[in-house]
């Protein structure tokens, strides 16, 4: 029997993204598969029913139908109780399930007999990059941040010469140069602003000065060594956090964005950004703060907020800015989805081996228990 792969509507709170296109429907066709599709699993990427259909997918009414003996689930988002009381036992479930946050989705999946996988888990590794939906989300998420602060600002980003005089560029700090900070120096870049950029992160400044911008950072010994091996930012000590904090001061007050990226896998955001640095910028000035789920890089930032604050500068809080160009974060994140079942079916059926480097690293829920160190507990 051929795989059946399953994938329903988003039903958390401001999620337009879905976990498959019509593009990877005849993907996942093409690797042996049939496809349900619940009904309206597009429309918050403009993807009509009719376009699944026509690509070979079955658009099915309601969720259970859809899910009635599913061998895979796929979502963007963990799924709902009901989602997961419709599952078959040993059923596939593959998702951004944000595991170190969400630990009663991760205990029903694993009540329920799923195998889980979180796809946040992937490791970076050369084969995996083609897997990796934190790099395609943080890359669409850095440019919508620059987006939603041109948005906000009052002025214009590129120096503009008129008859009636110049207009000067924005000055723009992006805190963190991860994808998403990357992202958010090319596109301010491209939108004529001067551009700064900071991170912990030694390799972090060719990457920053390649696109044009300007590195700000204490350049010390602990700063050499301040990468972990998997290329996430390392915890810094209290002395350097406070020789950064004096340089970000002294920078912050000369801009007018500020865009701040910083997170650290497992823990609650860094405060970059305090009450101090907010009250000491422009009036008109703006901030985005990338990592508003957990926690914020900026201090009186606010969940799906936009704050101004008494001097006059606002602050952008909000969720999700991927999904705020759902229909391109949807095409990149269903591709990750297809790239990552390569892995698990063969000739058209399921052959999943636990010990594959990119699996084992992913799994969360397997053969009724949690089974991933980092989540257990």
């Amino acid at each position: 029997m051929a795989v059946t792969i399953a994938a329903t509507r988003e039903r958390r709170e401001g999620e337009t993204r879905c976990a498959v296109t019509p593009e990877t429907v005849k993907k996942l066709i093409a690797l042996g598969a049939e496809v349900r599709v619940e009904a309206g699993t597009g429309a918050g990427s403009s993807i009509p029913d009719q376009d699944y259909a026509e690509a070979g997918a079955t658009v099915v009414a309601d969720t259970k139908a859809t899910l009635s003996g599913a061998d895979i689930l796929l979502k963007v988002r963990g799924p709902t109780a009901q989602e997961t009381s419709a599952l078959k036992p040993g059923a596939i479930v593959v998702a951004m399930l944000d595991a170190w946050r969400e630990k009663e989705t991760v205990k029903a999946l694993a009540g329920a007999g799923a195998t889980a996988f979180a796809m946040e888990f992937v490791p970076r590794i050369t084969r995996a990059q083609v897997m990796d939906v934190l790099s395609s989300q943080a890359n669409l998420a850095g440019y919508r941040a620059v987006i939603e602060a041109a948005n906000a600002y009052g002025k214009g980003f590129p120096m503009m010469m008129t008859a009636a005089g110049t207009v000067a560029a924005a000055k723009v700090f992006v805190m963190g140069a991860g994808v998403a900070g990357l992202q958010a120096v090319a596109t301010a870049r491209r939108l004529g602003a001067v551009v700064t950029a900071t991170d912990v992160r030694p390799a972090a400044k060719e990457q920053v000065e390649s696109l044009g911008a300007k590195f700000i950072a204490v350049e010390d010994e602990e700063f050499k060594a301040a990468e972990t091996s998997g290329g996430y930012a390392k915890e810094m000590s209290d002395a350097y956090k406070a020789k950064q904090a004096e340089l970000t001061a002294s920078h912050i007050t000369k801009q007018d964005v500020v865009i701040t990226t910083a997170l650290i896998p497992g823990r609650p955001a860094p405060r970059l950004v305090t009450a101090a640095h907010v009250a000491s910028m422009k009036p008109g000035s703006v901030i985005v703060d990338l990592a508003i789920e957990n926690g914020g890089n900026v201090e009186g930032a606010k969940l799906n907020e936009i704050v101004t604050t008494p001097n006059g500068v606002t602050i952008v809080g909000h969720a999700n800015l991927p999904g705020r160009i759902a229909a391109d974060a949807s095409a990149l994140y269903a591709r990750n989805l297809v790239a990552f079942l390569g892995l698990m079916i063969k000739d058209g059926a399921l052959s999943v081996d636990l010990e594959d480097e990119i699996l084992k690293a992913a799994v969360v829920t397997h053969g009724g228990a949690v089974v991933h160190e980092g989540v257990k507990g």
